[in-house]
């Protein structure tokens, strides 16, 4: 009887002590959760009237972000978006703060993983906002510099530079995500060769009129210039 009870205590008594172990872990992962959840409320409160304050709403309507978080269904403002996304950045850094507070071996490998990728994920971030700035900005001067010469299809043209550059950024940020680096080279390779054709079909067909116009103004210049020579020398 006493080795039935043993064979049935002993185990219980391993469990028990395990636990007795692991109780401590659980505990500090709870503290660290629900003081990193906390801190993520107050900093997103804050960084919203940090934003508000510096009009960063009236900010994004001029450089385009509102427009595409609304064609992207958000319907949000960008500085509530931006308080959003930061809180929830907080959450994740604190769940896997959290779990590696139970110091288990295979969620500590997790958080390491999670750790080193977080690098990765904010200077893709800075790549895509910078990038679609700097996207709009240069379509925007494409489209007057060409607008000005004359040229027919001079928004195509800006739209096309505008998509051929944010096709780059894209490729740029999944590069730097490491997302299937093989597959996004090639499919970079064919769309950005296959706009940069289109570019040339178009501006080639499209810039004849606006070519033989310059050409004729150079001339018309060229025959002043001898004529007021021919002037002078009389």
């Amino acid at each position: 009887m006493e080795e039935f009870l043993s064979l049935i205590l002993e185990p219980l008594k391993g469990l028990l002590t395990k636990f007795g172990l692991f109780l401590p872990n659980l505990l500090a992962m709870l503290v660290i959760v629900l003081a990193g959840i906390l801190l993520a409320y107050i900093i997103r409160k804050i960084l919203v009237k940090f934003l508000n304050a510096l009009n960063f709403d009236r900010w994004s309507d001029r450089m385009g972000f509102t427009r595409l978080m609304r064609q992207g269904d958000l319907w949000s403002k960008p500085s509530a978006t931006a308080g959003t996304v930061v809180f929830w950045l907080l959450i994740l850094i604190t769940l896997m703060s959290g779990l590696s507070a139970l110091q288990i071996q295979a969620v500590d490998n997790l958080a390491t993983q999670f750790f080193s990728y977080i690098p990765r994920f904010l200077s893709a971030a800075m790549i895509l906002g910078i990038g679609y700035m700097l996207a709009g900005f240069i379509r925007r001067t494409v489209l007057i510099a060409a607008a000005n010469t004359g040229f027919h299809y001079a928004k195509i043209f800006a739209d096309a530079i505008h998509v051929l550059l944010i096709v780059l950024i894209l490729a740029m940020v999944m590069e730097q995500l490491q997302i299937a680096p093989g597959i996004v080279l090639a499919a970079f390779s064919i769309i950005f060769g296959g706009i940069v054709i289109a570019l040339a079909i178009a501006f080639g067909v499209g810039g004849i009129d606006a070519a033989r116009r310059i050409i004729e103004r150079e001339k018309a210049h060229a025959r002043e210039g001898e004529t007021k020579d021919a002037i002078e020398q009389i």
